[in-house]
């Protein structure tokens, strides 16, 4: 069981039926994408990483089960149309109430992944009666409090290079995403394999969106139940910007993964299984200290192969 290579089976969860629509907003056209599903008690709000389509979450959606899912590709990224401005995370805090709305709901369960938990932090102050329960996966509350990649990481994230040359990606997942994409290259070709490219432009906008951005002077008045997964060898995120998320938001808990920073991706059953339960919950209970769960025990715990 604690050979790595007993997770393999996670690359692969099975597919689920997607729609896709292109949604008309304002000065924009956005590609939506609906999972269908449950809606009770709410359906679920994705918010992705800095650069990357829906399509690279296709893993975790399939196995987040029958619940309803939206996730929409930011402007400029993957098949949404380049703004005539630049935004600020506040813009795509309230775009995404837009979307959420047309897509026929009122509210829903955010979970957001990197720059998207950035923006999941947003969405639930911006519009608080929007989110039920708030998901923030492998972020953090932004500058001054936060704690930074090292500087051969950051300047890596400030070119879509990645997204643009799969061979470059498969190369340098490891160092950028820790966990088992350092050692799994068909891990990494698989994730590849998915991306669609951004435009170099559109990747500009969101790196701009989230600079000087910061949750630091409001987090604390969030009152949405949250779930705080961090990665415990996330060299983008460093896990100790969870333990500071989980002290400042009042109704909180910690769980941090034995992974890297995508461990939505490399181990999409165990973060799904732990999500579906926080939100399933009829009540949340914030425990004394946070949990830690190594990437194998919890697949033995989930039943994993």
């Amino acid at each position: 069981m604690n050979n790595p290579s007993d997770a393999s089976p996670e690359l692969h969860p099975p597919p689920r039926k997607l729609q896709l629509e292109q949604i008309r907003i304002g000065t924009m056209t956005l590609r939506v994408a609906r999972w269908p599903g449950s809606t009770r008690p709410a359906p679920i709000l994705l918010f992705n990483g800095i650069g990357g389509n829906f399509e690279l979450l296709d893993p975790f959606v399939a196995a987040l089960g029958d619940v309803e899912v939206i996730s929409f590709d930011l402007p400029g990224i993957g098949g949404s149309t380049l703004p005539p401005y630049p935004y600020r995370m506040r813009h795509v805090a309230r775009l995404a109430v837009h979307v959420l709305r047309r897509m026929g709901h009122e509210r829903a369960d955010v979970i957001g992944i990197s720059w998207g938990g950035a923006l999941a932090q947003q969405f639930a102050h911006t519009a608080p009666s929007r989110c039920r329960r708030l998901v923030l996966c492998a972020t953090m509350a932004g500058s001054p409090i936060a704690w930074p990649a090292a500087p051969s990481v950051f300047w890596k994230m400030l070119s879509p290079r990645r997204y643009l040359q799969p061979g470059y990606m498969v190369e340098h997942a490891g160092q950028l995403y820790g966990g088992r994409f350092r050692w799994d290259k068909e891990l990494a070709r698989d994730y590849a394999s998915r991306i669609r490219k951004p435009s170099r432009a559109g990747y500009l906008l969101q790196l701009n969106a989230i600079t000087g951005w910061t949750s630091a002077l409001w987090v604390w008045r969030l009152r949405q139940p949250t779930l705080v997964v961090a990665g415990a060898d996330d060299p983008i995120c460093p896990p100790i910007n969870g333990h500071i998320l989980a002290k400042l938001i009042p109704n909180s808990r910690l769980e941090v993964l034995d992974e890297g920073h995508l461990f939505v991706v490399s181990q999409p059953q165990i973060t799904a299984n732990l999500i579906r339960d926080f939100l399933g919950a009829e009540h949340v209970s914030v425990p004394a200290a946070e949990t830690r769960r190594p990437w194998h025990a919890a697949m033995h715990a989930d039943g994993g192969a």
